[in-house]
């Protein structure tokens, strides 16, 4: 679990490319250029750690590439100690940034093995959400709502209700909708019962599954 200066200056590359690609988000590049995302990587890949591609981690899952992590980041406008909703805690690389970020971060997961591997993982890196569970994302987590932000790190084919249910008033979700392809899309909630929508091009992810395997 080591992290060195040539690790350090790898990222400090990283964070060039995500600048050059429209990254503006101070807090989200600073999270990002302290988190060892190779570490979050099976050792093969680590190497490539800090190129700007997603991988495979296992389960028939990727961790996304950092600019999608960045994208979707600087997205949800995170501020300190604003409560963060993740669907698909994955690898756990995100749920780090937005710790970084000061968030306090709720994430499920749905595969089992991911959860069991990435609930170990975490608390070695010193990274400590506010609650990581097994189950299934559609559903959210109505016991800890309202969310200031809610953050999807799979393609869903439509925006789960209850989700929309658990974000609070002026609150920001970030999902990337679609099957094939997605085009990730930020709602705001204005009221009880209305919704702003904005759309920001095509994204590709692994799709969001209904039910915990």
């Amino acid at each position: 679990m080591k992290d060195t200066a040539k690790h350090q200056g790898l990222r400090n590359q990283l964070i060039s490319v995500l600048k050059n690609k429209g990254i503006t988000d101070r807090s989200v590049l600073d999270a990002i250029q302290k988190i060892p995302r190779h570490l979050f990587l099976n050792s093969s890949f680590e190497d490539y750690a800090y190129q700007d591609k997603a991988f495979p981690i296992g389960a028939g899952q990727t961790i996304s590439q950092p600019y999608t992590v960045a994208f979707q980041s600087q997205l949800l406008e995170v501020q300190k100690d604003h409560k963060v909703l993740e669907i698909g805690t994955g690898s756990g690389y995100q749920t780090a940034v937005l710790c970084a970020i000061g968030a306090k971060v709720y994430t499920v997961e749905r595969q089992n093995e991911l959860f069991k591997s990435t609930s170990l993982l975490l608390p070695k890196l010193g990274i400590r959400p506010k609650h990581i569970s097994f189950g299934d994302g559609y559903k959210g987590l109505p016991n800890h709502a309202p969310f200031d932000s809610i953050i999807v790190t799979a393609g869903a084919p439509i925006i789960p209700k209850p989700l929309m249910a658990q974000l609070k008033i002026g609150g920001r979700l970030v999902i990337p909708l679609g099957e094939e392809h997605q085009i990730m899309t930020l709602l705001i909630r204005k009221n009880e019962t209305q919704f702003e929508k904005h759309e920001f091009g095509e994204f590709r992810f692994v799709p969001l599954l209904e039910n915990k395997n």
